[in-house]
């Protein structure tokens, strides 16, 4: 399996307890999707925790986090986590990685320092460790001889969590795919020009990468339920995207500024109320599942895949069969 193998996926968030992680990775296998991502953030549960007992509840589905940053972690150890949840689930394993929430890692002190630089280096030393080699790294970080005392089973993809230029490109042109964070076909597009880039410098030695758009989804029978359930979530969103991105969709700097600020203060009721309705048309997929696959089609256009992401709807269990549904529509 390879990250061509990936075509629809679904996040799952662990700020719910275990067990409805589980059953929510169960929904997916059973509705299709090709794989599965837990998103990792300090204050939630321990992703890799959540998506090794995915690994034991499910057959087919891929695995991994989605995604995991190189600050919090050294990105050796990081690797060693990677290879034993492909272990534990039988070759499923995926690496995402990114630069990280910078509203969040502002609570641990962490300075997101040359982030394109250190999420290159990071996947391109696990690689090596994923093919059993010896590792000597001093860049970003380091690693003196470095090495994994197992064989991970199987090839190991490595999607990159991007949403600026240079990330999107760098992506394109190394990794195994590309995890576009962006839910507007306007923002899409966009990344796919970066993307084609990237992939125009790839070694012909990479093979192919998947371009995946990694959306916001809020999905529910009820229009006005999903768009609220939304909020936090683009809360989050909209806190870290870079302004090039807020000036596309003409949201107000300050605004923006406002409601990152209140999520590193961790008053996550005050972000969401503070996110108008521009930004969730901006930043998330929000409605009725007809609205929903209104809007995964003008993706589709653009992007070899979705990935279904935080908060999916009011009700998750719901939304993911939703998710699906509407992913029906426009296959």
């Amino acid at each position: 399996m390879t990250s061509e193998d990936v075509q629809f996926g679904v996040e799952i968030t662990p700020e719910h307890p275990v067990e409805d992680l589980v059953g929510f990775a169960e929904t997916a296998e059973a509705c299709g999707f090709d794989g599965v991502f837990a998103s990792s953030h300090y204050n939630n549960r321990d992703p890799f925790v959540a998506l090794s007992r995915m690994a034991e509840a499910t057959e087919r589905v891929r695995l991994g986090p989605g995604v995991v940053n190189p600050y919090e972690t050294h990105p050796v150890t990081q690797a060693s986590r990677v290879a034993t949840l492909a272990e534990a689930s039988d070759g499923r394993g995926m690496y995402g990685l990114g630069a990280g929430d910078r509203s969040t890692l502002a609570n641990l002190g962490v300075d997101q320092d040359r982030p394109l630089r250190r999420v290159l280096e990071s996947f391109k030393v696990a690689q090596d460790l994923f093919d059993g080699e010896r590792v000597e790294h001093d860049g970003t970080f380091v690693a003196d001889g470095a090495r994994l005392n197992y064989e991970p089973p199987g090839e190991i993809p490595v999607f990159v969590g991007a949403q600026g230029p240079h990330m999107t490109r760098m992506a394109a042109k190394h990794a195994d795919g590309v995890l576009y964070n962006g839910s507007h076909p306007r923002d899409v597009a966009w990344a796919a020009e970066r993307v084609a880039e990237g992939r125009a410098e790839r070694p012909d030695e990479y093979g192919d990468v998947s371009f995946l758009a990694y959306a916001s989804v809020s999905v529910a029978e009820d229009e006005t339920a999903a768009r609220e359930a939304a909020r936090i979530p683009v809360a989050f969103i909209v806190g870290g995207a870079p302004p090039p991105v807020l000036d596309r969709h003409g949201i107000d700097r300050e605004r923006a500024g406002a409601v990152g600020d209140a999520v590193s203060a961790g008053e996550f009721g005050e972000a969401g109320a503070a996110v108008t309705d521009a930004m969730l048309d901006a930043f998330c997929i929000a409605g009725t599942p007809a609205t929903v696959a209104d809007r995964f089609e003008g993706i589709l256009d653009h992007a070899d895949g979705i990935v279904a992401a935080a908060p999916l709807g009011p009700d998750v269990e719901a939304a993911i069969e939703l998710s699906a549904d509407a992913l029906d529509r426009v296959r």
